[in-house]
């Protein structure tokens, strides 16, 4: 099978971010290329994972959907989201949001 010709759900956006993942329950840093509310396109080490392993990520601070690779090519690979991130929540991620930003402080109007 063509990787180009797995058939895609939605628009892919391009990012460079490091993410924590876990794939067969051991924490893997991977780089992660591109995402989508489908999925999402990762660079790792070659071997760390096999197609059909499970795997979670977490992207600035928020869950990514429970994924399982669709593809290896060397040190790419592609996971396949079990469910659908919401747009909301892409949008957030590729402008640069991060959830681990402080929130304003409350205050008491007099």
């Amino acid at each position: 099978m063509n990787l180009h010709s797995i058939p895609r759900g939605a628009e892919r956006r391009p990012m460079s971010l490091t993410v924590k993942s876990r794939v067969r329950s051991r924490v893997v840093f991977v780089e992660l290329l591109d995402l989508s509310e489908g999925g999402c396109k990762i660079r790792a080490k070659p071997g760390f994972a096999e197609v059909g392993d499970r795997v979670t990520m977490k992207v600035n601070g928020i869950n990514t959907p429970l994924g399982a690779v669709a593809w290896i090519e060397g040190g790419l690979a592609g996971v396949a989201f079990e469910g659908a991130m919401h747009p909301a929540v892409l949008d957030f991620l590729c402008q640069g949001g991060s959830a681990l930003q402080e929130s304003p402080r409350l205050r008491r109007i007099l």
